[in-house]
């Protein structure tokens, strides 16, 4: 596969065309419907249909640079021909995405377009501002904040609970509000997600940390830790 420079004042049916005929040169490029389009995230996808290639990228890149704009159509490109893709435009995307400024864009986005479904505390068997405030006082000296706090729609084993910034918000997965999951299990969660509030995610080298190593000893002063993990692997 070759490498080309990057050509100024391309447009973006222009790009994807060149990126193209370099990946795939024994194939025709089909028609071309690029697209910014109003998402919630840093989103972009690329698909064919009725033999035309619509790619679908969130507004927020419009104006990015065109090494941005060629490097992002060489992953959706290769992704889509199944093509491995050099390295090299991974890490120029991903340093893109976290600099400091598109980061704030990012946040900003997701407050402004993003939809949260927040239930509230009260479950059928635990309440989690109550157990928030608890360990809030054990662990935390009374002293963080309390964000909004609910529980997901779906009874999700795989996810069982997360932070979101964007809209300060704890959701624990609605699996947890059983009668055969002990107050135990609820509370190392809550406190794991208590956690990330506590220490944010960072950004080093073009990614994105989210388990830092403050996090991760900070964890370690939650009672009964390994049995907690241990019914959380039974569940």
């Amino acid at each position: 596969m070759q490498l080309h420079a990057v050509v100024l004042f391309e447009t973006p049916q222009e790009i994807y065309a060149r990126i193209w005929a370099n990946l795939a040169p024994r194939r025709p490029c089909p028609e071309l419907d690029v697209r910014y389009c109003r998402y919630a995230n840093a989103n972009a996808v690329a698909k064919m249909r009725n033999g035309r290639l619509e790619v679908r990228i969130t507004d927020l890149l419009e104006g990015a640079p065109a090494q941005i704009q060629e490097a992002l159509a060489y992953l959706l490109l290769g992704k889509l021909l199944r093509i491995t893709i050099p390295p090299m435009y991974s890490q120029r995307y991903r340093r893109y995405l976290h600099r400091p400024e598109m980061r704030r864009c990012l946040h900003l986005l997701r407050q402004e377009r993003g939809r949260k479904y927040i239930s509230g505390p009260a479950g059928e068997h635990h309440h989690l501002e109550e157990i928030f405030e608890d360990l809030n006082t054990r662990f935390f000296h009374g002293l963080m904040a309390r964000p909004m706090l609910g529980w997901s729609r779906n009874s999700s084993r795989s996810l069982l609970g997360h932070y979101d910034p964007s809209h300060n918000a704890i959701i624990l997965s609605k699996r947890l509000d059983q009668s055969d999951v002990p107050r135990l299990v609820v509370e190392y969660v809550m406190f794991h997600e208590m956690l990330h509030l506590r220490y944010p995610a960072v950004h080093q080298r073009g990614r994105r940390q989210v388990h830092t190593k403050q996090l991760r000893e900070a964890e370690k002063e939650f009672p009964l830790l390994k049995q907690a993990k241990e019914l959380l692997r039974k569940l």
